[in-house]
């Protein structure tokens, strides 16, 4: 949904400061994870903590910030409908007035500058599918962003790393077998390699 093109024409300072970010990670230091794997057992490889750390101490020094948006949620699909765009104060007195138990819940994301949200993933393979379908997708349907940023290894560094780890390709692949629209948010997929 031209989450690239966007970013290049309304934000070309923020999609230049995600690629400096990205060339300013320091890899080498983040290998320091002693595998106990049987197929990698004693090799040291990326640690995905570790880089982790990094994006964040690098975003985090270029004013990106975390974003909560907190919502109430119900068993009662009707309620759902009729409380999804209201303030939170407001979905939990509709939810409780109609006698259902209104339930506490949030959406994090880790990076968000001028309706800008990063997401840093070098874990399993479902929080890809997460962080796509479910984080950015509400915080773009909440009128909080306008472009997500996922930023994933490349198969050559995910191989370096523990079993499970998700990578670009295969996520982007997933991405377009689900067909333009899917998910319903403009979206750039940064892979990384070493």
């Amino acid at each position: 949904m031209n989450g690239l093109e966007y970013l290049l024409v309304h934000k070309p300072l923020l999609w230049k400061e995600i690629q400096d970010v990205v060339a300013a990670l320091d890899a080498a230091a983040c290998r320091t994870k002693v595998s106990r794997e049987k197929t990698k057992a004693g090799r040291v490889l990326f640690s995905p903590v570790d880089m982790n750390a990094e994006f964040k101490r690098l975003l985090r020094e270029r004013d990106w910030v975390e974003n909560r948006v907190s919502y109430w949620v119900t068993r009662n699909e009707r309620l759902v409908r009729k409380t999804l765009s209201l303030p939170a104060a407001e979905q939990k007195r509709e939810i409780e007035g109609a006698g259902e138990q209104a339930i506490f819940s949030y959406n994090q994301t880790d990076f968000v500058k001028e309706r800008v949200a990063v997401e840093v993933q070098f874990g399993k393979y479902a929080f890809v599918a997460y962080d796509l379908f479910v984080k950015h997708l509400a915080f773009y349907v909440g009128d909080a962003i306008d472009v997500g940023i996922e930023i994933l290894p490349m198969k050559s560094l995910q191989s370096q790393m523990s079993s499970g780890v998700a990578y670009y390709e295969g996520e982007f692949y997933n991405v377009v077998r689900q067909g333009r629209g899917v998910p319903a948010v403009p979206l750039v997929l940064v892979g990384i390699e070493v």
